[in-house]
């Protein structure tokens, strides 16, 4: 913002307090006692007048002890008297206005310059710089990220290469007649790359990049949105060919009387249908191309998606695993790495990471390296860079008795155990019992051999057994299940929520899909799920039957499964007590152990002497 725009209401206030603290400041002056003019005579008769200032036909006189008073008749031959008593006597000449007028307007004579100091011709002063576009203006100079700084979106950076043709030379692209898309909608979740990509297409194409976030359209005073979408789409035609990039569209496109928004927002509507105006009115062919990103476009206004508008939609999704391998080259050539250290490896560590998780990810490994004094940043960094970042900072000193400690060792090896003996379930990477996170007393890291995209039921059956492997493995060996596997009961539940409702994987319901992805746009945020429902109470019920016997049935697999093992659950949450830790090296010299013959263990004899969680390194 301006310095002067800044400073503005802060000499507006101080003038206006200094305005309203003048009558008072005038209040608290000198006493002056108002009489009529015989008083005066009076007191000049009996000699107890000391001076005398006439101004105009006012008479200020001071007494000899030194009161004021103030008469308005002014004789003729006031001087021949006042000579006569030997008094003191002076004369101001008067003007039109007096000085308390002058104070009176000085505050706005102060003010003036301030209105107009910013104005050029045609300028509108710093009063009206609120209207002007709050876009960040990069040249061509500026803008120094290209498509080799982008990485895991390869379809999405072919979609937009043909935008950057026609910027680099428009004649030659619509030879045929064709013109660029108006708008360009990039989707994704958070932290895909969408507004590197938009800086990406402007580096390439070597055009001015006009950046802004649609939350910075909307102000306190009804029309700014709407004069500042003025000023940014006039800003884009003196630049052409430019780019104009809107971040988090959804904060200015939410669709206009959606359920929901109780008595909407005229500010809001004003300046999208500024908006939609503009779309409409700039001609794709003198170089003014349209960028916007977000990640929640359910929720725009369909007017915003039509054609002619925002008419191309560009998917930055979540990369795959060449993709990682892709992103992490470009972030490890700014670390110093070991011998050891793999982008593959590490891309195969991180399914489901984002472009910006990587990036946090290779940092928060040169963390812990710098930390050690290490010279290079290596594997078991980015290993537990990884635990840090999907579990949660260690909790060392939080303390558990003997007892709990025992009781997060089997349930964490049941999940470990069932997921090492069911197929189609992601691999043990690390098992341990050191809390981490906020409520985390233990945790199972699991690594997806390849990147999956359909499961069949089966595999739903196996994950839903895995997560309840550790709520087992307690019934199993304490004859009683704790509160620790809460989170495990969720989101098995909703495994098998999915699978009967929409999945159609239960015979006796139907291949029907009764429940639907929430669509924000048509249910807005926070309507109720049961009003969403379009089946009856007695489907609902099946419905839930449904999901409690698939719940049952997975809890009585892996518990099944872990009965029959029931020496490699005890020798497994043995070593988890003793070690705290096992890597997935340890986990397959136990499951390849020949079995040794299990021997009556009593409770109180269960726990090993290991030392309280904290005081292992």
């Amino acid at each position: 913002m301006d310095p002067l725009t800044r400073i503005f209401p802060i000499v507006l206030c101080l003038l206006l307090l200094g305005l309203v603290a003048l009558p008072l400041f005038l209040a608290h002056g000198p006493e002056r006692e108002r009489v009529a003019y015989s008083v005066f005579e009076q007191e000049l008769n009996a000699n107890r007048i000391k001076s005398v200032t006439v101004s105009g036909d006012e008479i200020e006189a001071t007494r000899e002890d030194g009161s004021t008073i103030v008469t308005t008749r002014v004789p003729p031959d006031l001087s021949t008297q006042f000579e006569r008593h030997k008094i003191e006597y002076s004369a101001t000449a008067t003007s039109g206005t007096s000085w308390v007028s002058w104070l009176l307007w000085l505050p706005m004579l102060l003010v003036l310059p301030f209105l107009f100091m910013r104005g050029g011709v045609g300028g509108a002063g710093a009063a009206m710089a609120m209207t002007r576009s709050k876009a960040r203006v990069f040249t061509e100079t500026d803008t120094k990220t290209t498509f080799d700084d982008v990485a895991g979106v390869d379809e999405a950076k072919e979609e937009l290469k043909e935008v950057v043709a026609f910027l680099k030379d428009p004649v030659s692209y619509g030879r045929l007649g064709a013109h660029v898309p108006k708008g360009v909608l990039l989707v994704g979740p958070p932290g895909t790359g969408k507004t590197l990509l938009a800086r990406a297409v402007a580096g390439e194409a070597g055009v001015p990049f006009l950046s802004i976030n649609g939350s910075e359209f909307v102000e306190l005073y009804v029309g700014v949105g709407a004069a500042r979408v003025r000023d940014l789409f006039e800003q884009g035609r003196k630049s052409a060919p430019a780019i104009i990039f809107i971040d988090e569209l959804d904060a200015l496109g939410h669709a206009r009387g959606a359920p929901g928004r109780l008595g909407g927002n005229d500010e809001k509507e004003q300046t999208l249908n500024q908006l939609l105006s503009e779309v409409d009115g700039f001609d794709p062919t003198v170089g003014l191309v349209l960028l916007a990103a977000t990640n929640r476009p359910e929720i725009l206004d369909p007017a915003l998606l039509r054609a002619g508008r925002f008419d191309r939609q560009v998917l930055v999704d979540r990369p795959d695993k060449t993709g990682r391998v892709q992103i992490l080259n470009i972030y490890l050539k700014k670390i110093r790495l070991g011998s050891d250290v793999s982008a593959e490896e590490v891309a195969a560590l991180t399914p489901g990471f984002t472009g910006a998780d990587l990036a946090t990810l290779v940092n928060e490994a040169a963390l812990l390296a710098t930390r050690r004094s290490s010279e290079s940043v290596v594997t078991a960094d980015f290993t537990a860079a990884i635990e840090r970042i999907v579990a949660g900072l260690e909790k060392k000193n939080r303390l558990l008795s003997r007892k709990e400690r025992e009781i997060v060792a089997y349930h964490e090896m049941g999940h470990a155990l069932t997921s090492s003996l069911l197929p189609g379930v992601d691999r043990v990477q690390k098992v341990s019992i050191i809390p981490r996170g906020i409520g985390a007393l233990g945790y199972t890291i699991q690594r997806p051999t390849e990147d999956r995209f359909l499961l069949t039921e089966d595999e739903l059956e196996n994950k839903m057994a895995v997560l309840l492997g550790g709520r087992a493995a307690e019934r199993l060996v304490f004859g009683e299940v704790s509160t620790g596997a809460a989170d495990d009961l969720a989101k098995a539940s909703d495994i098998a929520r999915s699978a009967a409702a929409q999945y159609g994987m239960v015979p006796s319901l139907g291949e029907v899909a009764y429940d639907r992805q929430r669509s924000m746009l048509l249910q807005g945020g926070d309507t109720p799920a049961w009003l969403e429902r379009t089946y009856a109470e007695q489907t609902a019920r099946e419905i839930d039957c449904a999901v409690r016997e698939l719940v049952a049935r997975a809890s009585e697999r892996a518990t099944d499964l872990l009965s029959t093992r029931r020496d490699l659950l005890e020798r497994g949450a043995r070593l988890l007590l003793e070690k705290e830790t096992l890597s997935a090296a340890d986990l397959q010299v136990l499951l390849n152990a020949p079995p040794a013959e299990l021997t009556a263990v009593k409770s109180a004899d269960r726990i090993p002497a290991v030392s309280e969680p904290g005081s292992v390194a």
